[in-house]
């Protein structure tokens, strides 16, 4: 396995613009517990965790009293306008505190479903790819391309098309490199590995699960705690 230690990076800085409502949607409750909670706990006790930082917004007055007693279990830091600035301030801030070749685990704030046992076997498969590598899941659904009037356009092959998840792993400072070169030729980078692409990275798509839900309509938090219910059952 590779050395280095891994650094949970949290970007929890967004304002939810798809989601909507007066909450943001990495505060929002299930279960007892805000969503941007779950996601931290995800890696809260998980030995190959070095440190847990989450980025969040400058007017942020919510993380403290949303994720409660796990706050003193985590690095806070100030994010930017868009996602890629803010994972680039959680990456500076990691290196400036640990070691620049570690790795960073980077997790979508509003994606509290992450397993246990899906989270060991990424770690057990990413680590030992020196490219990085990403939670993903082949497509299964026909898709559509549609054109300005959402009327369909054609049929898009998916062969060989996955639906990126998180967390994606890649070295702080391969990362960092990535995301600064791409911003620099104005590329919109739409995550962690978009950016490595972008430097001509390949990383490792490893099979993730259609239970790691991301938060991104209000019909998910429903979703999301029934998965929890029934993982609890299992458990």
């Amino acid at each position: 396995m590779s050395t280095g230690k891994v650094h949970a990076l949290i970007p929890a800085a967004g304002q939810g613009a798809r989601y909507g409502g007066a909450v943001l949607k990495q505060y929002l409750p299930i279960r007892g517990r805000a969503v941007l909670a779950h996601s931290i706990r995800a890696f809260q006790f998980h030995p190959m965790i070095a440190s847990i930082t989450v980025v969040i917004a400058g007017n942020d007055q919510l993380f403290q009293s949303a994720v409660g007693p796990l706050a003193a279990a985590v690095k806070t830091v100030t994010g930017g306008e868009t996602r890629a600035q803010s994972v680039r301030n959680g990456l500076q801030f990691i290196a400036d505190n640990y070691s620049g070749s570690d790795w960073a685990l980077v997790h979508d704030a509003a994606r509290p479903c992450l397993s246990s046992s899906r989270l060991e076997k990424f770690l057990e498969q990413g680590l030992e790819s020196p490219d990085g590598a990403i939670l993903a899941v082949p497509v299964g659904d026909t898709l559509k391309r549609a054109d300005d009037s959402r009327r369909i356009s054609n049929t898009v092959d998916r062969s060989g098309l996955w639906a990126a998840q998180t967390p994606q792993l890649f070295r702080v400072d391969a990362l960092a490199r990535a995301i600064d070169a791409a911003q620099e030729l104005g590329r919109e980078l739409t995550d962690e590995a978009s950016a490595m692409e972008s430097a001509g990275v390949k990383p490792l798509l490893v099979m993730g699960s259609a239970a790691n839900i991301k938060i991104t309509h209000p019909s998910d938090l429903a979703i999301a705690e029934a998965l929890m219910a029934r993982n609890e059952q299992s458990s």
